[in-house]
């Protein structure tokens, strides 16, 4: 009887502690990109030299991170993230530990709500509509690498951000808002950024709307105030994947004595599937800039083509060549991270990429 007695607190016990995993059942994920290969590109150093070397990051940025989810009961999820850039030539960190994304929230019925440091709703709707998917080699889907003061790009992330999205049917939409922090006004340095985008039987439809402040200025007053729109679509017709989208860059300056900044970058491009494990792309990306002094806008334009075989589903090689050229002897560059030191700038990189 004493050992019944026993072994029936030991069960009762057990069932105690399995009790609330039932209603709060928990899960980690360790995932990762890595990114790399051997890249050349001309005019890439102020005497004019070439340069060949081991890179980061030739089709993705390389990056680790930790996500989790833990249910809550009816329907309602606590979900959190981490996530770093590598440098996969240094094996240094890529920007501050977790710059990339370092978050928490819930997610339920309603959709999903995150608070901390976020890719902006308009990064997650514009990546998926760039034929070269945001490659630092080459694409200028997220920022152009062109002269004057600013690249008339767009910001991927947000710092003291809250991020909310959702979906209904096809139809995906988000808001992101970060706030400035400032003790001058509540106004600086906020930034708000909108998408939404349609997505069926192989069309895709996006717009967003992003708005960023800058600090007052004390002798005006005023701040500097950026905007930037995207309109954007796909279509895939079997093996074959078409892209066109554009981006509309104004900055208002502050101090007024200046002009407004203006660009408008414009992107198409092609995939071709031959076979289930090669893709060839094509990719013009083009700049209009706007509102420089008489024969110094660079309005650049670049050409890039790409070879990806997967070796599985996780591992890719692949081969990216390409051309860009500004006018009026305006330096432009190839990758959105690297200046160029000439009107032209040609480059090619060969690489693998794993996930995990």
């Amino acid at each position: 009887m004493k050992r019944t007695t026993i072994a029936c607190g030991a069960l009762a016990a057990v069932a105690c502690l399995a009790a609330p995993a039932t209603h709060a059942q928990s899960a980690v994920t360790l995932y990762g990109l890595l990114d790399t290969g051997i890249d050349y590109a001309s005019d890439a150093a102020p005497n004019g030299r070439s340069m060949t070397r081991v890179s980061s990051g030739g089709m993705n940025t390389s990056r680790w991170g930790i996500k989790g989810v833990e249910d809550l009961g009816g329907d309602l999820k606590a979900v959190y993230q981490l996530e770093g850039g590598i440098l996969m030539d240094t094996g240094g960190i890529d920007g501050q530990l977790f710059r990339r994304q370092a978050n928490v929230g819930l997610e339920g019925k309603f959709g999903r709500l995150v608070l901390g440091r976020s890719f902006t709703s308009v990064y997650d709707t514009v990546i998926r509509f760039d034929p070269m998917g945001f490659a630092p080699f080459y694409s200028w889907a997220t920022t152009g690498n062109a002269t004057g003061p600013s690249k008339y790009g767009m910001t991927t992330g947000f710092d003291n951000l809250v991020k909310y999205s959702g979906s209904t049917g096809d139809v995906k939409y988000g808001l992101s808002y970060a706030l400035g922090e400032q003790t001058a006004s509540g106004s600086d340095s906020r930034k708000l950024a909108a998408a939404v985008s349609y997505e069926s039987d192989g069309l895709g439809l996006m717009a967003t709307w992003e708005r960023e402040n800058g600090n007052s200025v004390p002798l005006t007053g005023r701040r500097d105030e950026a905007r930037v729109i995207h309109l954007g679509a796909y279509y895939t017709m079997g093996n074959v994947k078409f892209w066109v989208a554009g981006r509309d860059y104004r900055l208002e300056p502050g101090a007024g004595a200046t002009a407004d900044v203006q660009g408008d970058t414009y992107w198409t491009g092609v995939a071709y599937k031959p076979v289930p494990n090669v893709t060839l792309t094509g990719a013009v990306y083009y700049m209009n800039v706007k509102n420089t002094a008489a024969g110094a806008d660079a309005d650049p334009l670049m050409l890039v083509a790409r070879y990806r075989y997967a070796l599985s589903k996780r591992t890719d090689l692949y081969a990216t060549v390409a051309y860009a050229k500004a006018k009026h002897d305006q330096l432009v560059g190839l990758s959105r991270d690297d200046p160029g030191f000439g009107d032209t700038q040609r480059g090619a990189i060969v690489g693998i990429q794993h996930r995990f």
